[in-house]
């Protein structure tokens, strides 16, 4: 069964269409892409979860909302790739946090040679699609990127204050995962 885009308020996009808006708003807004990136994914994480919604009824499994922890990331990953984002693995890294893995996400561009991870897109919209399901406001951290060089694109999904942490201990040198550890 495919997903009705138009039924969902979404649309479907060339990936080169996306990889060149992505390059032209780092070129010409520098700074401000970041932002720019990061607060259209969090608009289109409505219609996202509003679709996924719809694509779980459609398998009989009821709301998203529903679903055992142990099965939403599966099928969150399943309903991602169908829509074209890469191949995706959802695990509970910490006790406070969720990442979401993917070795081929859509939005990474392996031949950018960007210093930083630059999914910003993808950080928005998957902040507030997971925010949704666990119904408490998320953060989404790249802290892996194919962009920079990395093999697989890494969010951490969890609170402010654990990914205020995480971003703390990141800057002084700290590993993200050492960083998630030294959690109480």
């Amino acid at each position: 069964m495919s997903i009705d885009l138009s039924g969902s308020q979404m649309v479907g996009m060339a990936r080169d269409a996306f990889t060149t808006l992505h390059t032209v708003l780092f070129r010409d807004a520098g700074g401000n892409a970041a932002a720019y990136l990061q607060e259209a994914g969090y608009a289109g994480g409505p219609a996202l979860f509003d679709a996924f919604g719809r694509w779980c009824a459609s398998r009989g499994l009821g709301a998203p909302e529903s679903l055992p922890v142990s099965e939403f990331g599966g099928r969150a990953a399943e309903f991602l790739s169908e829509l074209g984002w890469g191949h995706v693995r959802v695990e509970t890294v910490h006790d406070s946090a969720l990442a979401l893995d993917s070795e081929d996400w859509m939005e990474a561009n392996p031949v950018s040679g960007m210093p930083y991870p630059g999914c910003y897109f993808s950080a928005g919209m998957l902040a507030d699609f997971f925010g949704r399901v666990a119904n408490a406001q998320l953060v989404a951290m790249e802290v892996e990127c194919r962009s920079v060089g990395h093999a697989r694109c890494r969010f951490l999904l969890a609170s402010a204050e654990t990914i205020q942490h995480v971003y703390d201990g990141m800057m002084n040198g700290v590993a993200y995962a050492e960083s998630l550890a030294q959690m109480a």
